[in-house]
């Protein structure tokens, strides 16, 4: 196992980090007999990296009893899990939750505890409001919480100014080769690296898209290049390429998987990809582009909207709803566009065709029409629904 230093602290962390949000189930939920053999092994192999989260069904409660059935084991890892902020409206709150999370895992401390799923700088801004600087120097000072950052599902913009608005002890972005300009994207990794700011990667698998939902014609190419390298390989050498990226973490539900992965991050140091590696994830990302149906190119030119609909996100989410699945394309509307506000502006049902939009695009897109086009595939009943049941669950 290859490990990469934390700057803030200087710990060696396992270049693979355990996500364990997709740990093993049978029929009554988490298989805890599975979970033990695959973590028991992981760390074996040199993982020194879990993470789990208050919102993952069953994860915090699954480590709690491998850690309960295998002593010493909490002292050989570093534990990252997550704090569900829309739930905390209250100071009392942030206790109440920490406190339950801590019962779960059996533990006494977090290594490294997450802001979970931080979007805009406003959700930052509620959560100082509500007093949670006061309580982060608390905890700290009375060792429950070594270290505080966030996890981002937002747009590029917003994720560099969150970097300054905490002295953050790490950060945690989606970040894969599909497209490096996603999200917080490669431009927030090098700026969070240069500020010593370690930066874990999630979904560096596209939940598993990278893996066996890789087009035939790219699978190809990547054969031709390295024919025993599989896919998921690929994709996860492309991010240990780049020394900004500090952990790279992976949903592993299968001991294949964890040996996979594994073998893999042995010789995946900074630097490992040659110039014919690297030339054949232009033309992958390219057979991936086949299925951009908005030729967008998020230049901005169109904003602001009159009406405040915030037109590259929305075009940005449709794309992925086809580039990457829907799944992909609707999470990145609710939290990029804030679709989950049903009294927001932003979204794509919004637009009332004025056509300011239309004169200003160098790409001569008949804007509010495709507007339209989002609307009718991210904004359905059946979906605004969805929404509002989501809403309903949060308060």
């Amino acid at each position: 196992m290859q490990y990469r230093t934390d700057p803030k602290t200087g710990n060696q962390l396992s270049a693979l980090g355990y996500g364990c949000m997709r740990l093993p189930r049978g029929i009554s939920g988490i298989d805890a007999e599975k979970t033990m053999a695959l973590i028991q092994s992981a760390v074996e192999q040199g993982v020194n990296y879990f993470d789990t989260a208050y919102v993952y069904p069953g994860s915090e409660s699954a480590l709690g009893q491998v850690f309960g059935r295998t002593p010493g084991m909490r002292e050989k890892i570093f534990l990252a899990t997550k704090l569900p902020f829309r739930m905390v409206k209250t100071y009392a709150d942030f206790d109440r939750l920490f406190n339950i999370q801590l019962e779960r895992l059996g533990v006494e401390y977090i290594d490294y505890y997450f802001i979970h799923n931080m979007s805009v700088t406003a959700d930052w801004d509620g959560l100082v409001a509500l007093g949670v600087e006061r309580w982060v120097s608390e905890q700290k000072a009375a060792g429950r919480i070594r270290q505080i950052g966030f996890s981002f599902h937002g747009s590029r913009g917003d994720f560099l100014k969150l970097l300054n608005l905490h002295a953050w002890d790490f950060a945690m972005i989606q970040y894969n080769y599909s497209d490096e300009n996603y999200q917080a994207g490669r431009t927030g990794l090098q700026k969070a690296a240069a500020m010593g700011i370690p930066v874990m990667i999630m979904e560096p698998l596209l939940g598993g898209k990278l893996a066996t939902g890789v087009p035939k014609k790219a699978v190809s190419l990547m054969k031709k290049a390295e024919p025993d390298r599989s896919p998921a390989a690929w994709a996860m050498r492309w991010l240990w390429n780049q020394p900004e990226v500090t952990v790279v973490l992976s949903g592993m539900n299968s001991m294949d998987q964890l040996d996979e992965n594994i073998k893999t991050a042995q010789d995946a140091l900074p630097g490992c990809l040659d110039d014919r590696e690297q030339e054949v994830f232009p033309q992958v990302i390219d057979i991936f582009r086949e299925s951009y149906k908005i030729p967008c190119t998020g230049c901005n030119y169109c904003m602001p909207c009159p009406r405040g609909v915030n037109i590259p996100g929305c075009f940005a989410a449709y794309n992925t709803s086809y580039a990457m699945g829907f799944a992909a394309g609707f999470q990145q509307y609710l939290t990029s566009v804030n679709a989950a506000d049903l009294n927001s502006k932003s979204n794509a049902r919004s637009c009332i065709a004025c056509g300011k939009c239309t004169k200003h695009c160098p790409q001569n897109i008949d804007v509010p029409a495709q507007l339209k086009r989002v609307s009718r595939r991210l904004e359905p009943r059946i979906m605004r629904l969805g929404i509002k049941i989501y809403n309903k669950l949060q308060k």
